[in-house]
């Protein structure tokens, strides 16, 4: 019989407070607003002030769990950027695909495909109908939102776009990496300018006439934007000013006025500058003619130009942030209580996955850091986690942090600070927890008070690994120094300084150490405290008896360090990994191999066993977690999501959920499920995955690649993106036409045999349309209409020519009965312009299209009527609204005296 083994499935996400730039959204229940941004695959709202998370966008199409790849893993959200006036949300992924949410009901209106690499920058025009992305493909996508699809492909830029910016309705603005700025006519879809911006641009910004651009160098450039000159003379340089951060600028932004604008770079650097008004530029320039002139220095009239950008701009202040920067941007402007001084707030998004909300008075440049968001996620990736054992809570370490968090409200409910953690464990009562550090020190600290108990130097070198035994009585730790270190938690009395009294206080105190020949790297011991199992840096394993420390085992084999070990429940087997990427299973009861496994495609860092039985997980730098089966040595399952490198895993007592931590800073909880898995199956849908991810890829193919000299030529290409939904919607578009032909032909030839014989019996129809109990008509365009607008002409081009005539056989159905006449023409306008040449050389499509036509025209008339019909009574409407409900007062005097002078005078003529 065929064994089976229960699923796990991705079950919550947490950790993870910023993993892309923020938006601040004005809200009415708090002064300071929402910080919108990207937390992997989902967007985050948080509330600045509470600084919980109030609302959370995840399009459910977005699957993370089984996967045959890291590359079908859901990719991460990249660039966030939101309309006011729309309320509409864009969030752009690493796969370059773009989702637009309802910022009110969090659903995803619609989903936009058409780049091959990440979105780097997004920008909506000002009624909020259109959307313009950049991607790490150097092309630039006009989006059309309200018919939802591509309008154009601009492809002049040679590196990754790094700004896109709307002048007005018809010109836009982008920069790149490969230090160019454009100049785009959105009407003829043509690059009507080109200006070298540097080296690399980084980030632009326009307000008005103005565009700001950052780049490699320090001197932030000012340009000129002009519409209306003629050609080549658009974009103009005014000048530079010169930032105080050496590094690379990332961001620029206008406030909402244009009366400030604020500089970051790839540091801790936030700089404020302000635009003086004409009278101050004035007082400036006469101060520098006075001291000039106070020198004894000649001075020319023409010297100082009152339109220099450095007499225009002036800096106001610049602060430095806890870490580094992602982004920086304005939020509502609002007076400071007390004062009379205007200030205004910025939202700072830090790439240590925290943010930060500071207040600036605009005058003086005084600012204050007001609120900080990072009780949520580490600062650093996640090295090691321990379950409680009522499976109820997490413990999860980083360089500095130690968080207690609830598995069931994935909230955080302790966090203290620790040093450089590697290794922590839960004591028996779940009150206490303890922390190994880099440093060699043993942390012990208080849940329930949040306290630091005890500070032990347990290690000469890095402490790298602890673990409790099974009855709590003995923690066991290993270090750098080689050895192997046994202690006990004793009650001690310790002196009260000042007053002599003494206080009870919880200690750790060492009992046995067990010195070994090299460095130790894991130690583990068997559910029976019968077996202690250390990994050296020799790559080798030593097992000791634990009540006499005899060696018992050496187990060789792996060619580089074992970085993680466990021992089954009932100690018979021993997992080993490694950083060759190989995990081994041994015997304990003569030390042998029984299977290596090639686990990971890159260091396996972490093996548990599952309570109970011989399946186990691993965790590896290939960012995977996979559940093997143990006396099989089968791999069960591939669980896809986390973006980074898996660093710890930990298994609940039952077995039932297992908890990995990653580089990315985030925590992933898999549970598992009812649905079952079987090997045969589970390896035919991977190797169909994977599949379908290749033969997309070679749909876009060479075929449709241009190369250098052609991109020269084709600057604006169509929208086009082959994805497996694509070619799933053509297919089953080619299906539908295949059975509805059939049913037409059927129909066809049964009324030409009814026509000789009146009593012939109608046939028996397709199967599925006599079910649904539709037309065949009817069955193909419920199909068409349920592919998704943005994926509508992608997956038309799947089809072959000989379903294109079915097609157009059924639009002239459609056309001449009127059925969703803007989806039909948008159906038929687009296959005509993709098989133009095979159309006009069929005969057979001719007097088709000719019935095609005449039918749009019949429907269009029709529309013209009725929109006519109802603007003239509309318009009826409205004088009749006037006429009842506007009174006009008229003087009467003035009335009277513009009534003489309408009069008709007489003309009198002299009579000689």
């Amino acid at each position: 019989m065929v064994k089976s083994y229960n699923r796990f499935e991705a079950e919550a996400v947490f950790g993870v407070v910023s993993s892309s730039n923020a938006l601040w959204l004005k809200n009415s229940n708090s002064s300071t607003g929402r910080a919108v941004t990207g937390a992997l695959e989902s967007v985050l709202a948080w509330d600045i002030k509470a600084g919980n998370c109030v609302q959370k966008f995840t399009d459910s199409d977005i699957t993370v769990g089984t996967g045959a790849t890291v590359a079908t893993a859901s990719p991460p959200v990249v660039s966030v950027l939101a309309n006011y006036f729309s309320e509409l949300l864009a969030a752009g992924y690493t796969d370059g695909s773009i989702r637009v949410f309802d910022y009110r009901s969090g659903q995803v209106m619609t989903t936009f495909k058409g780049h091959k690499s990440s979105i780097t920058c997004l920008e909506f025009d000002a009624s909020g109908t259109r959307l313009v992305s950049g991607s790490r493909d150097s092309n630039v996508i006009l989006w059309d939102l309200v018919e939802e699809v591509g309008v154009a492909r601009l492809r002049s830029h040679r590196d990754q776009v790094t700004g896109v910016k709307f002048v007005d309705e018809k010109r836009l603005v982008t920069c790149a990496k490969d230090g160019l700025v454009k100049i785009w006519d959105l009407e003829t879809r043509d690059c009507i300018e080109t200006r070298v911006g540097g080296s690399e641009v980084w980030a632009m910004d326009v307000y008005g006439d103005t565009v700001m651009t950052v780049g490699r160098e320090k001197e932030v450039k000012v340009w000129k934007v002009d519409v209306e000159a003629q050609d080549g003379a658009m974009l103009t340089q005014e000048g530079t000013l010169e930032r105080v951060s050496n590094d690379r600028g990332i961001d620029v932004e206008f406030s909402r006025d244009g009366g400030h604008v604020i500089f970051s770079g790839n540091d801790k650097t936030v700089e404020l500058w302000r635009r003086r008004s004409s009278a101050e530029i004035k007082k400036s320039i006469a101060k520098k003619i006075k001291r000039r002139i106070k020198k004894g220095d000649s001075v020319d009239a023409d010297e100082y130009d009152e339109k220099s950008v450095n007499e225009i701009w002036t800096q106001v202040v610049n602060f430095k942030t806890s870490a580094k920067i992602r982004n920086v941007t304005w939020t509502g402007s609002e007076s400071v209580s007390g004062t009379n001084k205007d200030s205004a707030g910025l939202l700072v998004a830090l790439t240590n996955n925290s943010l930060e909300y500071y207040t600036l008075e605009l005058e003086d440049g005084k600012f204050s850091r007001d609120h900080v968001i990072d009780l949520s996620g580490h600062r650093a990736d996640i090295r090691a986690l321990s379950l409680s054992s009522d499976d109820k809570m997490v413990a999860s370490t980083s360089n500095g942090q130690l968080k207690i968090w609830n598995l069931r409200t994935a909230n955080c409910i302790r966090s203290m600070d620790c040093g450089y953690a590697l290794c922590v464990k839960f004591l028996p009562g779940d009150s206490l927890v303890i922390v190994g550090t880099k440093s060699g020190q043993i942390q012990l600290f208080d849940v329930a008070s949040s306290s630091l108990i005890d500070t032990v130097d347990a290690h000469e070198g890095s402490l790298w690994s602890c673990d409790v035994s099974s009855d709590g009585k003995t923690v066991v730790t290993g270090g750098s120094d080689k050895r192997v270190c046994f202690w006990e938690l004793a009650v001690s009395s310790e002196t009260v300084p000042g007053t002599g009294e003494t206080t009870q206080k919880l200690k750790l105190k060492q009992t046995r150490v067990l010195e070994l020949s090299d460095d130790v790297l894991c130690v583990t011991l068997s559910s029976d405290n019968k077996y202690i199992a250390c990994s050296l840096l020799d790559s080798t394993v030593k097992v000791f008896f634990v009540d006499s420390l005899k060696f018992y085992l050496n187990l060789y084999g792996h060619k580089l360090p074992v970085l993680a070990m466990d021992i089954s429940s009932d100690s018979n087997i021993i997992v080993t990994c490694s950083a060759d990427k190989n995990i081994k299973l041994w015997g304990l009861d003569f030390g042998d191999c029984r299977k290596s496994l090639f686990g990971h495609a890159d260091s396996v860092m972490s093996v548990k066993f599952v309570p109970g039985s011989h399946n186990f997980f691993s965790a590896g730098k290939d960012r995977l977690v996979k559940y093997w089966d143990g006396d099989k040595f089968d791999c069960i399952q591939r669980l896809v999501g986390h973006v980074g490198e898996v660093w710890a895993l930990c298994v609940s007592s039952s077995g039932d959920f297992v908890v990995s931590g990653s580089h990315d800073k985030s925590i992933r909880v898999w549970m598992e499920s009812d649905d079952e898995i079987f090997l045969e199956e589970e390896r035919e849908k991977e190797l169909e995955e994977m599949y379908e991810s290749t033969l997309a890829v070679s749909l876009e193919g060479d075929g449709q690649e241009l190369d250098e000299d052609d991109k020269e030529d084709a600057v604006v290409d169509k929208v086009h993106m082959q994805t497996g939904e694509t070619l799933k919607g053509g297919e089953k578009l080619m299906e539908a036409l295949e059975m509805g032909s059939e049913d037409l032909d059927l129909l066809e030839n049964w009324k030409i045999a009814k026509a000789s014989n009146p009593n012939a019996a109608c046939p028996p129809r397709h199967v599925i349309l006599a079910t649904l109990k539709l037309s065949a008509e009817r069955h193909v365009l419920n199909v068409v209409e349920k592919i998704k607008p943005a994926q509508l002409e992608d997956s038309l081009l799947v089809l072959p020519f000989s379903h294109v005539m079915k097609l157009v056989r059924f639009i002239e159905i459609w056309t001449d009965k009127e059925w969703s006449i803007p989806l039909v023409c948008r159906v038929l306008f687009f296959v005509t312009r993709t098989h133009h040449k095979q159309i006009v050389a069929s005969r057979e499509l001719k007097p088709m299209l000719e019935q095609v036509r005449h039918n749009i025209r019949k429907c269009l008339a029709r529309q013209k009527a009725e929109i006519g019909y109802n603007l003239a009574g509309l318009r009826f409407i409205k004088q009749n609204w006037d006429l009842h409900h506007k009174k006009e007062f008229i003087d009467a005097v003035e009335a009277k005296e513009a009534e003489e002078r309408s009069k008709k005078k007489r003309a009198f003529g002299t009579v000689v």
